[in-house]
């Protein structure tokens, strides 16, 4: 008959194992860029619009933009947590002034961010403002 201290002293060198071998998993690497997929950017639609702006980066970095009003195209590059907006042609859409003016401000806050981080579906970009885009998983 095996005696209780024999199963306790069992349990602990078990827990102790798994304890060193989640102590020595290395640290989680940030996750990858998500190239290939649709982003949105976490906002609220301005009033009377049913729009939100998104980004859809290709494998290579390409970027179609829709803004709150315009869109167009840009390019990614990305390295590490760094990363680099260019802005291409952009359409001129009829927008209210409101929302050109938000365009506007996006596309600059796209072109002064630095870097970028990604938690699940969510990726930041940081620069003199920080923008939070979702990725569309559907």
């Amino acid at each position: 008959m095996i005696s209780m201290k024999r199963i306790l002293n069992g349990g602990m060198a078990a827990l102790a194992l798994v304890a060193t071998a989640v102590a020595a998993r290395p640290a989680q690497a940030q996750e990858e860029f998500p190239f290939g997929f649709v982003m949105t950017l976490d906002a609220a639609r301005m009033p009377g619009s049913k729009r939100i702006p998104s980004i859809e980066v290709g494998d290579n970095g390409e970027v179609i933009l829709e803004l709150w009003c315009d869109g167009g195209k840009g390019q990614f590059s990305v390295a590490g947590g760094t990363i680099v907006f260019v802005p291409g042609a952009m359409e001129n859409r009829t927008c209210t002034p409101d929302r050109a003016q938000a365009d506007k401000d996006l596309l600059a806050a796209l072109g002064d961010m630095t870097s970028w981080k990604r938690q699940g579906d969510q990726v930041t970009f940081i620069g003199s403002k920080q923008l939070r885009f979702v990725i569309n998983s559907n």
